[in-house]
Parts: structure tokens; C-alpha cells; sequence
């Protein structure tokens, strides 16, 4: 999926959520457990219940990975059961890979070639060669760490260098020469605020994957304030508030009122920011 058919699945589903998929057995339904592939049955159920509010679902590699070759299996059958029934969903694999040159590569191929998904999370710190290897192919997308969600954030991406230029700053700055805003975006947690202010001073076209709203404490609405644009440049994704906001049989009952009341609200931000 191009940048151009990004934003027409936005305007026309009038919504910018992305639903994580980190499904843990130890979370999902109980009776769920005893179905030969209880994390496909459930990802079936969450997916059908939630495709008319979102325009992206992003499973987390570790949460399949955990559980070797069935996770791995599961992750497939996920994969495969949106491209077959849901084709106008953009796909993002949360496996945040990045290494040398050659390995990179072979990351590429797997998520890109074998599984065919849209786009996948990449580790910067290796620097322009463990990304480029992402960055070769067509309508694909690599998704940079920039300004996380997570308390450990600061511990690295805010250090300033003697210029005062913070370290995200340098991953923003850096690597739009490496990739553009057709083929790259970047990761900034809903948690950070007004930073998104100084994200958007740094790239202000490229589209931001916005993780921790609903369970992390994140604002939507401050997100939107500080880092919409005209083609609204955001995917915010909710994992937890979505996924397990029930843990009974109408699981996917209560998934889809979740994911509808985040719809409503990002399409009401949508119209306040003229970006319809």
C-alpha cells in the first residue's frame, strides 16, 4: 500500500486507528485455550469485530514468536486471513529488526517477500546500512524507532549532543536521506506530549506510528493537536484497550464498541483539523 492509498483508507473510513494485535494466551478468553490455534481463533474473532473502525492492525512478533513454530503459524494464518478478507487493511509487523547490511537484508526478504506485509519496525542505532536493505523495496515501509512510549525513553533518546541537538532529533534528521516520506515513518509515543511539536519541526510529512493511548495514558486528542497534518501523518495504535477490554465470550462484542469509540473520536479530530 502506497502513501496516496494510506490516505484515501483514512478519509473514507474517516479513522486513523491502528489495532495491535499482541495476543497473550494468558489474557485472551479461557475457553479459547482449549481451540487447536487459540491465538488465530482469537485474532479471527478481534479482526472481523474491528476492520470497519481501523485501517491498520500491527501484530507484535514477540507475542507469536514465544510460542515457536504454532506462534509462528498463528502469525501466518493472521496475516493471510487480513490479505484475504479485510485487502484494504495496512499491515505492520511490530518485530523491530535492525542489523548489518547482509542480515537486514534477510529481515527484508522474510517480512516483505514471504509474508508481504506493508511495513515493519526498524531499530536505527546500526545507522543508514541496516536500514537501506528495508528502504529497496516498492510500496514497502519501515517504520524508525524514534521517541518511544516507554519510561526507558529517556534513558538514550534524549541526550544532546554539544549543539543541543537531541538524539531522536539526530535519528529524524539522519535518516530522511536515507528514505522518504513515501516510504518511511516514524515511531513517537502518545505518551511524549508536546514533543510532538518539536517532532514535527524535525519531519513534518512523514507519517508517525503512535503506540501508548488508552492503556499507557497517552491523549489523543494532544496527539492530534501536536502532530496531525493536512493528510492527517498518524497512525495511533491501541493494543490493550481494544484487545482486552473483555475477557468473556462477547470479547470481540466489546472490542468493536472500543474500537468504534476511538473511530468516533478520531474522526471528530479529523474534521476540527480540516484533514478530511
Amino acid at each position: 500500500m502506497n502513501r496516496q492509498e494510506l490516505i484515501k483508507e483514512i478519509r473514507t473510513k474517516k479513522t486513523f486507528l491502528c489495532v495491535g494485535l499482541d495476543t497473550d494466551t494468558e489474557k485472551i478468553p479461557q475457553y479459547l485455550l482449549s481451540h487447536e490455534d487459540p491465538i488465530f481463533d482469537f485474532n479471527k474473532a478481534i479482526i472481523d469485530a474491528t476492520a470497519p473502525y481501523c485501517v491498520a492492525y500491527k501484530p507484535n512478533l514477540a507475542f507469536y514468536e514465544a510460542f515457536g513454530v504454532k506462534g509462528i503459524i498463528a502469525f501466518e494464518k493472521t496475516i493471510r486471513y487480513l490479505k484475504e478478507n479485510y485487502p484494504g487493511q495496512f499491515i505492520i509487523a511490530d518485530a523491530k529488526r535492525g542489523d548489518i547490511g547482509n542480515t537486514s537484508a534477510m529481515y527484508a526478504r522474510t517480512f516483505f517477500e514471504v509474508y508481504d506485509i506493508d511495513a515493519l519496525t526498524v531499530a536505527p542505532y546500526m545507522g543508514e546500512d541496516s536500514v537501506t536493505p528495508f528502504l529497496t523495496y516498492q510500496d514497502k515501509w519501515v517504520v524508525l524507532l524514534a521517541l518511544t512510549s516507554n519510561k526507558g525513553s529517556r534513558d538514550f533518546q534524549l541526550m544532546e549532543d554539544v549543539n543541543g541537538e537531541r538524539l531522536f532529533e539526530k535519528v529524524l534528521g539522519s535518516s530522511q536521506r536515507w528514505g522518504h516520506a513515501g516510504n518511511m515513518m516514524y515511531v513517537v509515543g502518545a505518551t511524549q506530549g508536546e514533543m510532538f511539536k518539536d517532532i514535527r519541526k524535525v519531519a513534518p510529512n512523514h507519517f508517525l506510528l503512535v503506540p501508548g493511548v488508552g492503556a499507557q495514558g497517552g491523549s489523543l486528542q494532544e496527539v492530534c493537536k501536536y502532530g496531525m497534518t493536512d493528510d492527517c501523518g498518524l497512525l495511533v495504535n491501541s493494543s490493550r484497550g481494544i484487545i482486552y477490554a473483555s475477557q468473556g465470550e462477547d470479547f470481540a462484542e466489546v472490542a468493536a464498541r472500543k474500537a468504534k469509540e476511538l473511530q468516533e473520536e478520531m474522526a471528530a479530530e479529523l474534521l476540527k483539523r480540516k484533514a478530511l
